[in-house]
């Protein structure tokens, strides 16, 4: 599996990276447009190893995603792919992004823009703000965070439709992929960034047997330098938290991977 440049991410955010493939699993919960349809993004970002973690990130949304590299190419694109909502880099090779921010609302006025920084001062914030810009994160960040601030973003802007299909539930295990809560039983169970994304993708494929390989690519998308004992590791944090005191859920099958499956009474 090869390396890949983090540096703008956080240690919670760089397990969020995914496979494209992962966007077929079943059971996922899945946020549209208002006519059904897939929501549309546009990223824009010089750095092509930013914008394909970015665009990854967000097809595992089952979302549909296109980059650009440059403020021209993403005015241009703009009004081709007609996008739903825009993560713009404020510091681009040919123009600053409240200049390509002009340019997009002036064919799209509405759309939603996600302006993304590595400039923490708060007047930069302000400017952004202050131009039309509707949320920012700063560099470093969590895909994590930036899919939750694109999902609030497009929720508040009318563009989605109602869903009733926010909350994974597995036997008594509850996920809420808008609040980012979990509960079993009715009980809080707190879990870190990594935890989560693991639990997240064993519920999306409950019942179904994961490989560590399969686990690896999907949790953690980079080199571990062949330390897939890793897996084992956050699995053993999960069942501390999910199945401490309670009838299992996460089963090892011997040679072949985990399961995540309701608990049978005793």
């Amino acid at each position: 599996m090869a390396s890949v440049n983090t540096s703008y991410l956080t240690d919670s955010g760089a397990g969020s990276a995914v496979s494209p493939s992962a966007t077929q699993t079943s059971g996922r919960s899945l946020l549209r447009r208002a006519d059904g349809q897939p929501v549309r993004v546009l990223v824009v970002d010089d750095e092509s190893t930013l914008t394909e973690l970015l665009s990854m990130a967000l097809r595992y949304e089952g979302w549909q995603v296109k980059g650009a590299a440059d403020g021209h190419g993403a005015v241009m694109l703009a009004k081709s792919f007609e996008p739903d909502a825009v993560v713009l880099d404020m510091m681009l090779p040919d123009m600053d992004g409240l200049a390509v921010l002009r340019g997009l609302r002036g064919h799209f006025p509405d759309v939603p823009v996600l302006f993304l920084t590595a400039k923490d001062a708060v007047e930069d914030r302000i400017a952004g703000l202050t131009a039309g810009g509707d949320d920012y994160v700063t560099k470093p960040f969590s895909l994590e965070e930036l899919v939750a601030r694109l999902r609030a973003l497009l929720r508040r802007a009318g563009m989605t439709a109602v869903r009733d299909d926010a909350v994974m539930t597995v036997g008594d295990l509850q996920m809420d992929e808008d609040s980012h809560e979990v509960r079993r039983g009715g009980q809080v169970i707190e879990l870190t960034a990594t935890e989560y994304e693991l639990l997240r993708y064993l519920m999306r494929n409950a019942r179904r047997v994961l490989s560590k390989a399969q686990i690896l690519d999907r949790v953690w998308k980079y080199d571990f330098g062949g330390q897939a004992n890793v897996v084992e590791l956050y699995i053993s944090y999960l069942r501390k938290k999910i199945d401490a005191g309670r009838t299992p859920m996460i089963h090892t099958m011997r040679g072949v991977g985990y399961v995540l499956k309701p608990a049978v009474a005793a």
